[in-house]
């Protein structure tokens, strides 16, 4: 299995889990919205941790290259830990509104995060650290 496809079944089984939290916020489930947000953010933040800690570094020993979409790729991780927080704090709080406006700016973040990662970053991953894809099999 290559990169690419490894961490692109990691991509949508975040997703499954974002959506079920924005359905069960929708219907104002909370204990099926929390649970599903806290699996969300777990996920998603150990996929964020892999990249991070060890795709990203690999990658930039591999290439001399890091100022370029790694460090993109890390400064929207950022970005997206802090809808998750706030994703969270509106799961406890029960603030529909608020959870749904989180979700909708998160889905958006991640969709345009994923397309670059799935068809720029893992792709130039798999063409130079082949042998990392062992590694997450």
């Amino acid at each position: 299995m290559s990169i690419t496809t490894a961490l692109q079944q990691q991509h949508r089984q975040c997703d499954e889990f974002l959506a079920q939290a924005e359905s069960a916020a929708r219907a104002a489930q909370w204990g099926d919205c929390v649970t599903a947000t806290q699996v969300f953010c777990q996920m998603t933040e150990a996929h964020f941790a892999l990249e991070e800690e060890s795709l990203f570094p690999a990658f930039e020993q591999a290439t001399g290259m890091s100022g370029g979409p790694t460090q993109v790729m890390r400064g929207e991780h950022a970005q997206a830990r802090d809808l998750m927080q706030g994703l969270q704090d509106a799961a406890q709080n029960w603030d529909a509104d608020d959870f749904i406006g989180c979700a909708e700016t998160l889905l958006i973040l991640l969709q345009q995060h994923n397309m670059k990662e799935e068809n720029i970053l893992y792709p130039m991953c798999d063409r130079s650290i082949p042998e990392f894809a062992e590694r997450i099999a």
